[in-house]
């Protein structure tokens, strides 16, 4: 069978070939316990079940424009007022099949083939396969000093004549770090410089921890015209809980977001209008259930933190929010995959290898499950890894026999 050069190269997503193990393990009844994804447990607003059953009782499901619903596009612009300080006007909104699409349109609309797109390492999973998907091509830029914090200089000295845009995910997946301001400053001032695109996939921005506030990128920003590079990505996913409902958004100047549309009319059309009215009422509804989620994963995270701390061979370093850490486990075993899977065999235990985040000898846990889960998780991995484990472990009742070394 003959494929194209791009299906070729094109891996799957490592994180939903996980949730698609997860749900075979516990179909078959296993005992698993998933910390490798990225889905908060806290319920879908109210406001945006009864929004969505609303619409649905009208009986009138049918085609959306292909950026969005007006409705929708409104609350986007309330949102972006209220948390950006920026004033937009609809022509500037594309709402999309989550936030993932927003991006993949984006860099459609915006990049030739050979042409580079630059993000801090580590990075999400998926930014450079979108980039193969546009022909393009994906740079990581590591932070010189080994932390997961960039400086302005681990940018600059990875563009070249090619590269075309920046992409910045903060608070980031997978390590959970929040850059920092003079950081977020740089970044905008030097693309606007060197006019690159500047993709600031805010998909976390409200969920931080520590007293810490979110950064706006327009706060830095001298072009806020028509001609500004910069494009703002967020959605419903992450803040509301609503991962299922594949909801996002992208704002950016009204050419960027005419492209996009024709691009997102071609592949999908519009959203459902049934998920974009659920959209509309969590982001016009009462906003409570942020906050409860924020203070719930921080509240995971220092129970995660507190329980890796208390191996001798992993290093930590404490995320300011998302929902993730990335653990240096390499003291156990350098190579991530192997890891990962040992520990699927072994204990029963998910976890994402670092190598697809772009660093060999981590793992991204995650903390948005149950305390209960977090603990039992973090237990079985100790006792998998540590020489000085018991020979005997009990899973329900299931014994296991530590038969590794």
């Amino acid at each position: 069978m003959s494929l194209s050069h791009i299906a070729k190269t094109i891996s799957a997503s490592p994180t939903l070939k996980l949730n698609e193990k997860a749900a075979i393990l516990r179909e078959k009844g296993d005992p698993v316990i998933h910390l490798g994804g990225g889905e908060p447990k806290s319920k879908v607003p109210m406001d945006a079940i009864l929004a969505s059953a609303s619409h649905l009782n009208t009986g009138e499901v049918r085609y959306t424009p292909a950026d969005g619903i007006p409705a929708l596009k409104k609350a986007i612009i309330r949102y972006t007022e209220e948390f950006y300080n920026r004033k937009v006007a609809p022509e500037n909104v594309i709402a999309s099949g989550g936030a993932k699409q927003a991006i993949m349109v984006a860099l459609q609309a915006i990049l030739n083939p050979q042409e580079e797109v630059i993000y801090p390492a580590p990075y999400w999973v998926s930014y450079p396969e979108m980039a193969k998907l546009c022909g393009a091509v994906g740079v990581a830029a590591y932070p010189e000093d080994g932390s997961f914090y960039p400086r302005i200089q681990d940018i600059e000295q990875r563009v070249g004549s090619y590269t075309k845009a920046v992409i910045i995910n903060s608070p980031n997946n997978p390590s959970g770090a929040m850059y920092p301001e003079e950081f977020i400053a740089d970044v905008v001032d030097y693309c606007e410089r060197k006019e690159l695109y500047l993709i600031m996939d805010d998909i976390y921005h409200r969920l931080i921890f520590d007293g810490k506030k979110p950064i706006n990128c327009y706060d830095y920003a001298k072009d806020l015209s028509e001609k500004s590079k910069i494009i703002l990505i967020n959605g419903v996913s992450k803040q509301y809980a609503m991962t299922g409902f594949r909801i996002g958004w992208a704002v950016a100047n009204k050419k960027i977001i005419e492209a996009m549309t024709n691009i997102q009319g071609h592949q999908t059309s519009g959203p459902s209008v049934v998920l974009q009215k659920a959209a509309v009422g969590a982001l016009n509804g009462i906003q409570s259930g942020v906050e409860s989620l924020r203070v719930t994963l921080e509240n995971n995270r220092n129970v995660m933190i507190d329980y890796l701390n208390s191996f001798e061979g992993v290093k930590v370093t404490k995320p300011d929010g998302t929902f993730y850490c990335f653990a240096d486990f390499s003291a156990y075993e350098k190579n991530s995959t192997k890891l990962s899977g040992m520990l699927i065999d072994k204990v029963l235990v998910l976890t994402v290898p670092g190598v697809e985040f772009g660093m060999e000898g981590f793992l991204r846990l995650s903390y948005c499950g149950t305390i209960k889960e977090i603990t039992e998780g973090i237990e079985r991995i100790k006792w998998a890894l540590d020489p000085n484990s018991p020979n005997e472990l009990y899973i329900g009742d299931r014994k296991l026999v530590r038969d590794w070394s």
